[in-house]
């Protein structure tokens, strides 16, 4: 691993296979550290061809921390959000995506396929809207364009996202495998075991759950994407769970009408994370529109 200056902050980032690949550049969403991105995962995606760039977003893991920015009062926020009214917020989802092109920038890459996982996926559709030079292909997974008009999450997926942290290890860790409970892939669920090993590695490289809230005020800040991303001309892919209970499956249609001539991949069984067993499933339409793409 290592860390570069980008967008004028410190990014942590590592890289796998070979610079002379495909570059494909994967953004983690809400409070997900780099890691999240498995590192097998990037290991196959490597193996299919691509030069693979995972990194932390701004405020979690090992990047910069915005401790001066306070801690937003996401109620306030919530409310001003479904009220239609204006959200401040300490940083934008703008920002985070110039976070992403700085990175490139740093790594010599003049432009990259990028990959985006819930959070994730609103940052890369920002940065197809400010980058565009800089983007190959977009892949958006488990996100959505920002509408209002798409429902949003289920109730009990919203009241585990917003539960308190923890303070102790232990709190944390059964947080963990409660949240993947409600909002984890049903086919597909994951040990208790693996949950809270998962969690303890995350917990023990940073835990820092206020730069959680302020991510989260920068996707409540972010408004309706749609109009813009409907003005692009970029090969696209949306893969979207269909039993996905905090960004439901309609966000990704929603995306894949935005991104015209996109391919749509609806997975059963598919909740909001990244099983082991659903990879093939993300990876192989990754490369294929990686390799048709890569001009």
């Amino acid at each position: 691993m290592a860390n570069a200056r980008c967008n004028g902050i410190r990014i942590e980032y590592e890289t796998f296979g070979n610079r002379k690949d495909r570059p494909l550049l994967l953004v983690m969403g809400l409070g997900g550290q780099m890691i999240h991105w498995d590192e097998a995962f990037c290991e196959q995606l490597a193996g299919r061809g691509h030069f693979v760039v995972r990194f932390d977003n701004r405020d979690v893991g090992l990047s910069e921390k915005f401790d001066a920015a306070g801690v937003p009062d996401m109620m306030k926020l919530v409310a001003q959000s479904l009220a239609g009214e204006p959200v401040s917020a300490p940083y934008s989802l703008d920002d985070m995506a110039d976070d992403a092109a700085g990175l490139l920038d740093h790594l010599d890459i003049e432009s990259a396929h990028i990959c985006g996982a819930s959070m994730g996926g609103m940052i890369v559709q920002t940065m197809a809207i400010r980058h565009g030079d800089r983007v190959r292909s977009v892949t958006s997974i488990m996100s959505t364009t920002g509408n209002p008009e798409v429902p949003s999450g289920k109730p009990e997926a919203m009241a585990a996202l917003m539960s308190p942290a923890g303070t102790t290890l232990e709190e944390v860790l059964d947080r963990a495998v409660a949240i993947g409970k409600v909002i984890g892939s049903p086919a597909y669920p994951r040990e208790d075991a693996d949950a809270r090993a998962r969690a303890k590695r995350a917990y023990e490289r940073s835990f820092y759950p206020v730069g959680v809230a302020r991510q989260m005020a920068a996707i409540a800040a972010g408004g309706n994407r749609k109009e813009r991303l409907l003005a692009l001309s970029v090969p696209a892919l949306v893969i979207h769970g269909i039993v996905d209970p905090l960004v439901p499956v309609e966000g990704g249609h929603d995306t894949h009408a935005a991104l015209r001539g996109s391919e749509l991949v609806v997975i059963e069984g598919m909740g909001h994370d990244l099983p082991e067993q659903i990879w093939p499933q993300i990876i192989d339409p990754v490369t294929k529109l990686t390799t048709r793409a890569h001009t």
